[in-house]
């Protein structure tokens, strides 16, 4: 099959050794938007970060998709992925709204329960604990489940009746808003089964080398499997 678009993937890896041309996370951080405005002017169709938390790597990626947005005018703008066991639903809707509405719209949002950690369950230094019962990649499914619920724009929180400035009617939703952000959200799925998870959920499926081996096939062929469910 023909393909239909090329982008690039970076993990931003910075070290301070003096051979290295990125030596820290400034460097890293200003290349990478440098690349993306390159890889734009070569007429490439997408510009992915990975996210790696405790690593000489991209750990916040907010930041970086706004100053990209900001930058270009094209070229997508995606995460491969950010890892839900350390996020706040809420926090990361405003973030990821802001980002888009900057971008004009073209954020590509990869979100997933996350890759092998520099460090044993890191999530609990940000503060968060699967509750009881759930494992940690429940725990990243179900944060997943209440940022698409928040990012539909629909209103949810009781508003002040005596607030700072006028509210509008009803009841108040998470702000700023991107209206279809919704729709170009994607889970990176190492299984089928949560492939077909995020495919009931409206999610575009994110599929990589890190596909868990379910069958006797090889991995050219489990890959298209997953992808067809």
């Amino acid at each position: 099959p023909c393909m239909k678009s090329i982008g690039f993937l970076s993990f931003g890896h910075w070290t301070p050794a003096p051979q290295s041309q990125t030596r820290s996370g400034a460097d890293a951080l200003l290349q990478s938007i440098e690349l993306a405005v390159a890889a734009e002017e070569l007429g490439a169709d997408g510009a992915y970060y990975r996210v790696h938390h405790f690593a000489r790597q991209l750990g916040s990626p907010f930041p970086l998709l706004a100053a990209v947005g900001a930058r270009t005018k094209k070229i997508e703008i995606g995460t491969a992925v950010i890892d839900m066991r350390y996020e706040n639903p809420l926090y990361m809707a405003e973030d990821a709204g802001a980002a888009d509405l900057i971008a004009g719209g073209r954020l590509q949002l990869g979100i997933s329960r996350g890759s092998p950690e520099q460090v044993i369950d890191g999530w609990r230094y940000f503060g968060y604990e699967p509750r009881e019962g759930e494992t940690e990649a429940d725990m990243a499914r179900r944060k997943a489940e209440e940022f698409l619920d928040v990012i539909r724009g629909e209103g949810f929180a009781r508003p002040n009746p005596r607030p700072m400035f006028p509210n509008p009617p009803g009841l108040l939703r998470v702000e700023p808003h991107s209206p279809g952000l919704r729709e170009r959200i994607w889970w990176g799925s190492a299984s089928n089964a949560t492939a077909e998870w995020a495919a009931a959920l409206g999610m575009n499926l994110q599929s990589s080398t890190l596909k868990e081996h379910e069958s006797d096939k090889p991995f050219h062929a489990q890959q298209p499997d997953q992808i067809r469910l």
